[in-house]
């Protein structure tokens, strides 16, 4: 295992323009984490980092560098922002962009991302010490993320890099499981500046470890050398694989299953009236959409599923409606759902995560045609 320093630093950069190119070779540094060692009620020991201490190496001599964004002409929306969102990983390595400058309800956060397991991070930054308000500043940005369906995420996410959410997911984590992840489920937290407090630093802590808060500072360095080289260096309060171990750990899995219920015809019938009177997202899409689709055909294919959601105006884009069905075909996989299999036949001709070719079984047709009238009617 890596001592601490070698740990929290992240490999020289050279800024030049709006592109972090890798230092020169003359260019060497050396970096020094300052750490300390927290024990929490459970024995927990959580290594955390409270700052950064750099020297060039010049004819074999150390001499210290000290300098600011600030100092050096840089700024935090221009510069800071540019490389975080060209280069995420100098915050944090299993985390993809997909919106900047997005507006809330408690005004525009700097930095939107998603991780492998379908979390958002939201991603607050300060050019220098970061203070305790931004804790809270960051959590109110979180409780209003936390309402989001996956429909708008995806929007910003198109807007922002040109690609489909799940598109820019498999492609920066080829081995996901989009049929089974849940986007937004759980909401990171990633505070970036150049210092830390004591006070934040221990409220990061007591969050993390008693409550289990997906939530992190990382601490950089921006340095200039002597020959004008630009060197951005990291540590974080608490460990990235601790980070992600936890946020592993937290994740709820929900039982999923293919099989099919074996209710009798009053059960089935109370079992999809009660599911579809409820007033959830899914639950709505499943009956104002979905039903209705499926009983006007034999088999539909997922494609053409979504091109006639497109066609009805249930969905803008076809991209929309991969969203809108992705959210059915996980209602359909709950183990719990076990009646709307019963009802909802399909299968995987192309992935073994991927529903395709829907089709209502026609013994059980002529019921859902009748709860859905039945729901109609009732208003």
């Amino acid at each position: 295992m890596p001592e601490p320093a070698d740990e929290a630093g992240y490999c020289a950069r050279r800024a030049t323009g709006k592109h972090i190119h890798s230092a020169s070779p003359g260019a060497r540094s050396r970096r020094t984490g300052l750490w300390t060692v927290a024990v929490t009620h459970n024995n927990t020991r959580i290594l955390m980092a409270t700052g950064i201490t750099a020297w060039q190496i010049v004819d074999g001599t150390l001499k210290p560098v000290d300098s600011t964004l600030a100092e050096c002409g840089r700024t935090e929306p221009y510069d800071l922002e540019e490389w975080i969102a060209k280069e995420p990983v100098v915050v944090a390595d299993d985390i993809v962009i997909i919106g900047r400058q997005i507006h809330t309800h408690s005004g525009p956060l700097d930095l939107l991302a998603v991780d492998r397991l379908g979390n958002t991070v939201i991603i607050e930054l300060k050019r220098e010490k970061l203070p305790r308000e931004a804790l809270a500043q960051a959590i109110d940005y979180a409780s209003d993320i936390a309402t989001w369906g996956v429909e708008k995420i995806g929007e910003i996410c198109l807007e922002y890099t040109g690609k489909q959410l799940e598109d820019l997911m498999l492609e920066r984590f080829p081995d996901v499981d989009l049929e089974n992840l849940t986007v937004n489920q759980e909401q990171r937290i990633l505070l970036v500046g150049f210092a830390v407090g004591a006070a934040l630093e221990r409220m990061i802590g007591w969050l993390s470890s008693s409550y289990g808060v997906s939530v992190n500072a990382v601490i950089l360095k921006y340095l200039r050398t002597s020959s004008g080289d630009e060197i951005l260096a990291k540590t974080a309060i608490i460990s990235e694989e601790l980070a992600q171990d936890r946020s592993k750990r937290r994740k709820f899995r929900i039982a999923t299953s293919d099989e099919p219920g074996t209710y009798d015809f009053d059960e089935l019938r109370d079992h999809l009236r009660d599911y579809l009177s409820h007033n959830q997202p899914a639950a709505q899409r499943v009956r104002d959409v979905f039903l209705p689709i499926l009983l006007e055909h034999d088999v539909l294919p997922r494609e053409e599923l979504k091109a006639e959601m497109v066609a009805r105006g249930a969905a803008e884009t076809l991209g929309a409606a991969g969203y809108a069905l992705t959210s059915v075909s996980l209602q359909l996989g709950m183990a719990r759902h076990d009646f709307l299999r019963q009802v909802v036949g399909y299968d995987y001709p192309r992935y073994e995560w991927e529903k395709d070719n829907y089709f209502l079984r026609p013994e059980h047709r002529q019921l859902v045609a009748e709860v859905l009238a039945e729901l109609t009617a009732a208003g």
